[in-house]
């Protein structure tokens, strides 16, 4: 999951720290444009929909992932409900 919460960052340096996590570049799902306070941004949505029990979510860092402490910890119980690992690079 990549995210820029303007159209003038460059998701190019998230985009390189998840292939080097071994994230097939397929499988990267992006917001671009959203602020970090918005959690229903489709990369998200869309993140969140493709994963399986034993499969691993993997961002670059936490603060990517979720905008708030509030948001960090609902994704993380969503997917520890649903047997899904959290990886941070």
């Amino acid at each position: 999951m990549a995210r820029v919460s303007t159209n003038h960052q460059d998701l190019g340096s998230q985009q390189v720290g998840l292939q080097g996590l071994g994230v097939p570049k397929d499988l990267v799902y992006v917001d671009h444009g959203l602020t970090d306070r918005n959690r229903e941004g489709p990369g998200l949505n869309q993140t969140l929909a493709a994963c399986r029990a034993g499969d691993t979510v993997v961002d670059t860092k936490l603060d990517r992932l979720a905008g708030s402490l509030a948001d960090a910890r609902d994704i993380v119980e969503d997917l520890t409900k649903r047997k899904i690992k959290l990886s941070l690079g």
